[in-house]
């Protein structure tokens, strides 16, 4: 029995622990030799058990940051565009609590580049635009940004160029298609990287009633918007995407501006060389770096 004890135990653990202990108790009424052989068999059963356990643990572990990782990763959801059936942003109608109140809570996640948050509390909505910019190794990009219907999200945008928080990071992400977008603003370039705090959706996403199901289909983002990336609701952070041609998605990320002309050349340029890969979602094929970034 304890011969069978140390081969169960390289076999299947448990069951080496089993005829151990069994082994033991036969070996203290008999007399016969082999205790060693039994106690070794018991040793190697629970140290494999031990190590079964550990492997199971850490691949559990895994799988759960496996999928949160992409659950909190910032998105584009992508739809099919079918000509004439697809509405505009909806029209802008203030919030009365607009700009009133900007709220910028802590994530779980830690910054991917240290920053100070936005200053909260009451922010002004005038002048109504503001004028920005971002220069990249592909060129200019001239930006109008829409205080009057986006302060909290306009306040962040200018906090975080003023600190560099956007200096040196890479545009990360390029979709192609009926998702034509440029993504940007994660000092980690791989697509999960923030500033360690997020705050909640504007426009077009206050133009609805949480429980409307309209908030869920997909309207046009027209060529030129700049909107703020997210994992969902009042996840925003630091990444936004400038669209270069009419886009489909449901209006639940913020458009907080615009790019002018100079900068949709830029865009375009940029798109043209497609991606790293050649899908039509992934890294651009000529890296895309911010050089600065500045609000006026």
């Amino acid at each position: 029995m304890a011969i069978a004890a140390l081969v169960s135990s390289l076999v299947f653990a448990p069951l080496g622990i089993v005829f151990g202990h069994i082994s033991l108790s036969q070996l203290r009424h008999s007399g016969e030799q082999g205790r060693g052989v039994a106690i070794a068999g018991l040793i190697i059963g629970y140290v494999m058990t031990a190590l079964a356990l550990v492997t199971v643990v850490f691949v559990v572990l895994f799988a759960v940051v496996v999928v949160q990782t992409a659950e909190n990763m910032p998105r584009q959801d992508r739809y099919t565009a079918t000509p004439g059936t697809n509405p505009d942003l909806p029209a802008f109608a203030p919030p009365q609590n607009l700009g009133a109140n900007c709220q910028y809570p802590a994530t779980t996640e830690p910054a991917a580049k240290r920053v100070t948050p936005p200053r909260t509390g009451k922010v002004p909505t005038e002048p109504a635009t503001v004028p920005a910019g971002i220069v990249t190794n592909r060129g200019s990009l001239g930006l109008k940004l829409a205080n009057n219907k986006a302060p909290c999200t306009v306040n962040n945008f200018a906090s975080l160029a003023s600190q560099g928080f956007f200096d040196g990071t890479q545009c990360h992400r390029l979709t192609t298609g009926d998702l034509a977008t440029l993504q940007c603003g994660d000092p980690s370039a791989d697509g999960t990287g923030g500033p360690g705090y997020r705050f909640p959706n504007e426009y077009p996403t206050n133009q609805y009633r949480l429980s409307d199901p309209a908030v869920q289909r997909p309207v046009v983002y027209p060529r030129g918007t700049v909107a703020m990336a997210n994992a969902g609701p009042g996840t925003n952070g630091s990444q936004f995407f400038l669209v270069y041609e009419d886009s489909l998605l449901p209006p639940t990320y913020t458009v907080f501006g615009t790019v002018d002309t100079t900068g949709l050349a830029t865009l375009d340029a940029i798109a043209a060389g497609g991606t790293a890969d050649g899908s039509d979602d992934g890294k651009p094929a000529t890296p895309v770096t911010i050089k600065s970034a500045s609000v006026d």
